[in-house]
């Protein structure tokens, strides 16, 4: 007996762009790493490299993997994948330290006439200030979250495709945003003092604790559009949306009270932390050595 599973699969493809743009993301990260490696063995370290190649696995899972094909039949599927694109894979490819490694990484044709006059210019500079700003950050990230799960905008989104594509690009657009001030890539620093980002934290479980509180305790289908798909997993749509929301609720307070308790234990004992030792080294020494050395060929 075919079952709806076996149908979703069998009439889900492969997103060919997604899963190229990713690959095409891991060979030049990857190629850009091994030249930063043989001029300065220390300056980004191999766990940084399995960070950002996690965090592209998680981007490819989330919208690039089989999981897609349940979005329109699974709220849970559904929140699997705003949660990995908002709360797992933007910290990780942060975390990789991008910008260095794929710079390097990419044709110095594309990036002398191109990335290098842009990231010099002083609007690139006053449009980036702007934009990772924390509370500019926070507040993208409460946006989208909310506004995506509007009811209406929820199931437009269901329907159409574009709608739908434009929803998980936000949501990892807005997720690179909100990580942003929490990780702080090289070259960036600092905009609050740092025992401010255990609040920043904090106040964003708000909105996740009062849309997932919402659904876990609506007595009713919330999303419409799943009340004529399919039963998944033998429950049925209204325990779905209880599990989506469970998901949501207990997932985002892990994601956010671990790299809290990080930070605070970075402020506390910042010289027995060898990952706030690794990044103080990093921004400020090693790093800009090595740009002043070797110009990032780019400039």
């Amino acid at each position: 007996m075919v079952t709806s599973t076996q149908v979703l699969l069998h009439s889900w493809s492969p997103p060919l762009v997604v899963n190229a743009s990713l690959c095409l993301a891991i060979v030049v990260y990857v190629k850009g790493w091994i030249r930063v490696q043989a001029a300065f063995p220390n300056l980004i370290s191999p766990r940084r490299l399995a960070a950002f190649l996690a965090g592209v696995a998680g981007t490819w899972l989330a919208i690039g993997s089989p999981l897609e094909a349940f979005d329109d039949v699974s709220l849970t599927a559904h929140m699997v994948q705003h949660l990995l694109l908002m709360s797992f894979s933007p910290p990780l490819i942060l975390l990789g330290w991008p910008a260095l490694p794929l710079l390097r990484g990419l044709p110095q044709w594309i990036v002398r006439p191109v990335v290098g006059p842009v990231s010099r210019s002083a609007l690139f500079k006053l449009l980036a200030g702007v934009v990772t700003h924390p509370v500019l950050c926070w507040l993208a990230a409460a946006f989208a979250l909310v506004g995506w799960h509007l009811p209406g905008v929820f199931d437009a989104a269901l329907r159409w495709d574009w709608l739908h594509d434009l929803e998980h690009a936000s949501f990892f657009a807005v997720g690179l945003l909100f990580w942003w001030p929490v990780v702080q890539p090289w070259p960036s620093t600092n905009r609050w003092p740092r025992w401010l980002i255990p609040l920043y934290l904090f106040c964003a479980t708000l909105p996740c604790d009062v849309l997932s509180a919402f659904l876990a305790f609506c007595d009713r289908v919330v999303y419409v559009s799943y009340l004529s798909g399919p039963p998944m997993f033998g429950i049925s749509p209204l325990q779905d949306q209880e599990c989506a929301a469970a998901l949501m609720w207990v997932t985002v307070t892990l994601v956010l009270l671990i790299p809290a308790v990080v930070v605070t234990m970075e402020i506390l004992s910042p010289t027995k932390a060898p990952w706030a030792t690794e990044v103080r080294t990093g921004s400020g020494g090693v790093a800009d050595q090595y740009l002043h050395i070797s110009k990032l060929e780019v400039l």
